[in-house]
Protein backbone atom coordinates (compact mmCIF):
# COMPACT_ATOMS: atom_id res chain seq x y z
CA UNK A 1 0.00 0.00 0.00
CA UNK A 2 0.82 3.49 -0.74
CA UNK A 3 1.60 6.30 2.03
CA UNK A 4 -1.10 8.30 1.43
CA UNK A 5 -1.26 11.91 2.94
CA UNK A 6 1.03 11.65 4.96
CA UNK A 7 1.70 14.33 8.37
CA UNK A 8 4.69 16.62 8.13
CA UNK A 9 7.23 17.14 11.47
CA UNK A 10 5.72 20.25 12.57
CA UNK A 11 2.04 19.22 12.33
CA UNK A 12 3.32 16.36 14.56
CA UNK A 13 5.67 18.27 16.90
CA UNK A 14 2.22 20.08 17.13
CA UNK A 15 0.09 17.57 18.29
CA UNK A 16 3.16 16.53 21.12
CA UNK A 17 3.17 19.90 22.27
CA UNK A 18 -0.67 19.71 22.67
CA UNK A 19 -0.58 16.24 24.43
CA UNK A 20 1.88 17.65 26.92
CA UNK A 21 -0.27 20.33 27.81
CA UNK A 22 -3.70 18.14 28.15
CA UNK A 23 -2.59 15.26 29.32
CA UNK A 24 1.02 15.59 30.77
CA UNK A 25 0.27 18.47 33.02
CA UNK A 26 -2.90 16.88 34.34
CA UNK A 27 -0.86 13.54 34.89
CA UNK A 28 1.55 15.68 36.85
CA UNK A 29 -0.57 17.13 38.67
CA UNK A 30 -2.20 13.27 39.63
CA UNK A 31 1.27 12.18 40.08
CA UNK A 32 2.03 14.78 42.32
CA UNK A 33 -1.14 14.04 44.62
CA UNK A 34 0.05 10.41 44.68
CA UNK A 35 3.41 11.29 45.72
CA UNK A 36 3.81 14.45 46.94
CA UNK A 37 6.63 15.67 44.94
CA UNK A 38 6.69 16.66 40.96
CA UNK A 39 9.97 15.09 40.47
CA UNK A 40 11.19 11.95 42.40
CA UNK A 41 14.45 11.88 43.51
CA UNK A 42 14.15 8.62 43.92
CA UNK A 43 14.58 5.88 41.21
CA UNK A 44 11.38 4.46 39.57
CA UNK A 45 9.67 7.23 42.04
CA UNK A 46 7.88 8.16 39.11
CA UNK A 47 6.40 4.98 38.11
CA UNK A 48 2.50 6.29 38.07
CA UNK A 49 3.45 8.84 35.72
CA UNK A 50 5.71 6.87 33.84
CA UNK A 51 2.78 3.69 33.34
CA UNK A 52 -0.01 5.57 32.48
CA UNK A 53 2.07 7.49 29.79
CA UNK A 54 2.91 4.30 28.41
CA UNK A 55 -0.68 2.91 28.79
CA UNK A 56 -1.85 6.00 27.36
CA UNK A 57 0.41 5.79 24.07
CA UNK A 58 0.14 2.02 23.43
CA UNK A 59 -3.51 1.77 23.95
CA UNK A 60 -5.55 4.63 22.75
CA UNK A 61 -4.46 4.49 19.32
CA UNK A 62 -5.66 0.79 18.98
CA UNK A 63 -9.03 2.11 20.45
CA UNK A 64 -9.50 5.01 18.91
CA UNK A 65 -8.62 4.63 15.27
CA UNK A 66 -5.09 5.61 15.43
CA UNK A 67 -5.57 8.94 17.32
CA UNK A 68 -4.13 10.12 20.86
CA UNK A 69 -5.52 13.75 21.53
CA UNK A 70 -3.08 15.63 20.30
CA UNK A 71 -3.28 14.17 17.00
CA UNK A 72 -6.98 14.22 17.19
CA UNK A 73 -6.99 18.24 17.49
CA UNK A 74 -4.49 18.52 14.35
CA UNK A 75 -6.47 16.15 12.48
CA UNK A 76 -3.81 12.55 12.21
CA UNK A 77 -3.78 9.46 13.26
CA UNK A 78 -1.40 6.76 13.11
CA UNK A 79 -2.31 3.68 10.54
CA UNK A 80 -0.44 0.50 9.01
CA UNK A 81 1.39 1.35 6.04
CA UNK A 82 0.21 -2.37 4.54
CA UNK A 83 -3.75 -1.11 5.24
CA UNK A 84 -4.16 -3.71 8.35
CA UNK A 85 -5.78 -2.68 11.51
CA UNK A 86 -3.23 -1.00 13.99
CA UNK A 87 -2.81 -3.83 16.62
CA UNK A 88 -1.17 -4.23 19.99
CA UNK A 89 2.19 -5.68 18.00
CA UNK A 90 2.31 -2.68 15.60
CA UNK A 91 2.35 -0.03 18.81
CA UNK A 92 4.77 -2.19 21.12
CA UNK A 93 7.07 -2.09 18.54
CA UNK A 94 6.27 1.90 17.48
CA UNK A 95 6.14 2.93 21.91
CA UNK A 96 8.42 0.44 23.30
CA UNK A 97 11.05 -0.70 21.01
CA UNK A 98 11.54 3.00 19.07
CA UNK A 99 11.65 4.37 22.90
CA UNK A 100 14.21 1.85 23.40
CA UNK A 101 16.34 2.96 20.50
CA UNK A 102 15.81 6.43 21.25
CA UNK A 103 17.12 5.97 25.11
CA UNK A 104 20.36 3.73 24.07
CA UNK A 105 21.54 5.87 21.16
CA UNK A 106 21.25 9.08 23.97
CA UNK A 107 18.32 10.88 21.61
CA UNK A 108 21.07 10.81 18.58
CA UNK A 109 18.73 8.58 16.83
CA UNK A 110 15.80 10.65 17.94
CA UNK A 111 17.19 13.31 16.68
CA UNK A 112 17.97 11.75 12.97
CA UNK A 113 14.04 10.61 13.16
CA UNK A 114 12.68 14.14 13.59
CA UNK A 115 14.93 14.79 10.53
CA UNK A 116 13.14 11.68 8.37
CA UNK A 117 9.82 12.66 9.29
CA UNK A 118 10.80 15.99 7.72
CA UNK A 119 12.92 15.25 5.21
CA UNK A 120 11.76 11.91 3.13
CA UNK A 121 8.61 11.91 1.22
CA UNK A 122 6.94 9.32 3.01
CA UNK A 123 7.35 11.38 6.43
CA UNK A 124 8.15 8.09 8.35
CA UNK A 125 10.33 7.95 11.49
CA UNK A 126 12.26 5.08 12.88
CA UNK A 127 9.59 3.90 15.31
CA UNK A 128 7.25 4.09 12.15
CA UNK A 129 9.81 2.57 10.02
CA UNK A 130 9.73 -0.38 12.93
CA UNK A 131 6.40 -0.99 13.61
CA UNK A 132 5.29 -0.44 10.03
CA UNK A 133 3.23 2.44 10.64
CA UNK A 134 2.95 6.21 9.47
CA UNK A 135 0.63 9.20 10.73
CA UNK A 136 -1.32 10.52 7.86
CA UNK A 137 -3.94 13.00 7.73
CA UNK A 138 -6.82 10.88 6.38
CA UNK A 139 -9.40 10.06 8.50
CA UNK A 140 -10.98 6.98 9.33
CA UNK A 141 -13.42 6.32 6.78
CA UNK A 142 -11.85 7.67 4.15
CA UNK A 143 -8.63 5.10 4.11
CA UNK A 144 -7.58 2.59 1.31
Amino acid sequence: MEVQQPAGFWIRFGASILDGLIIGIPLSLIGYLFSGDFVSEDPGGDWFMNVVSFLYALLLPIYWNGYVVGKRICGIRIIKADGSKLGIGAMVLRVLVGGLIYGLTLGIALIVSAFMVGIRKDKRGIHDLIAGTYVTHLPPQKEG
